[in-house]
């Protein structure tokens, strides 16, 4: 069992659980997962990992409420305990130690973009972020985020903080001014990750994307996290989860990520319709 510690609200549906791993903590690396599991029969779903302390032996993971697992999940308290933990999972991501990243951060992606922009911050590198989501109250992370980045830019949908628009849009105001970095990292929906790449490949930047298709086992195993980098097969849990995104096909992986929308969604109905009034399930 993997306690809880801290749990902080983000936004209404993004929770925040700082859990006590200290085998995870130990080995964890920035751009790693977890794959957690909580209660009898539970889903396995991947998180990133978003922060991690050694000594103190804790793993922070953020999270949004999108399917029955999560909700259940973001119903947990500190004091609480998650059944099972385990990780670190993937490839750690390979990040320069000198010249300027830009980190875009879309919606939730925020949060594992994160550990990537402090650890390239602590080794010299210039990190310029871009945080965006719909609307003010979505941002997330805007201090930790501005605490590793020599600038910090948000952007909203609706206008009603930072640049009116998308991440990808900014990234593309800033290169026209002059903005002339030498790699980009970007995390979020497979839209925001695909438009940014629109943006970078005609100017020949370097650019990474995290990805996080459908995934069971998290070791190689099942192959459901398969996905299409340069024309060849990748399982993301241990090819991953960052690649070239040049090379990711985004139109394959945005049609295997909706596969299943139907079944989530019955089983959002069915919870829903079991579930009492205190909050508990009815037997």
């Amino acid at each position: 069992m993997y306690k809880i510690l801290k749990k902080r609200v983000l936004t209404p549906l993004v929770k925040e659980f700082v859990i006590e791993a200290p085998l995870v903590a130990k080995s964890a690396q920035p751009g790693q997962f977890v794959i957690v599991r909580h209660g009898p029969g539970g889903e396995r779903i991947p998180l990133t990992i978003a922060d991690f302390d050694r000594k103190a032996g804790t793993v922070t993971i953020v999270f949004q409420e999108v399917g029955k697992t999560t909700q259940d999940l973001g119903r947990l308290g500190p004091g609480e305990a998650i059944d099972d933990f385990v990780g670190p999972l993937g490839v750690p991501a390979e990040l320069p130690e000198h010249g300027t990243v830009v980190c875009i951060g879309a919606g939730v992606g925020t949060a594992p973009v994160y550990p990537k922009a402090k650890a390239m911050h602590q080794a010299g590198v210039e990190v310029i972020s871009i945080v965006g989501a719909r609307s003010t109250d979505l941002l997330i992370m805007l201090d930790e985020m501005r605490a590793v980045s020599s600038k910090l830019y948000t952007t909203t949908v609706d206008g009603s903080e930072g640049f009116k628009g998308f991440e990808s849009q900014l990234l593309e105001k800033l290169l026209n001014e002059g903005l002339a970095p030498d790699e980009v990292i970007v995390v979020g929906p497979i839209p925001a990750m695909a438009a940014a790449v629109k943006v970078t490949r005609p100017r020949g930047i370097k650019t990474w994307v995290s990805m996080n298709p459908i995934m069971v086992d998290g070791t190689g195993m099942c192959g459901a996290c398969r996905l299409t980098v340069g024309g060849k097969t990748k399982f993301c849990c241990v090819d991953g989860p960052m690649f070239d995104g040049f090379e990711v096909d985004f139109d394959e992986a945005w049609r295997r990520s909706r596969q299943y929308l139907a079944q989530e969604k019955a089983a959002i109905e069915h919870a829903e319709q079991h579930r009492c009034r205190c909050g508990g399930e009815r037997q």
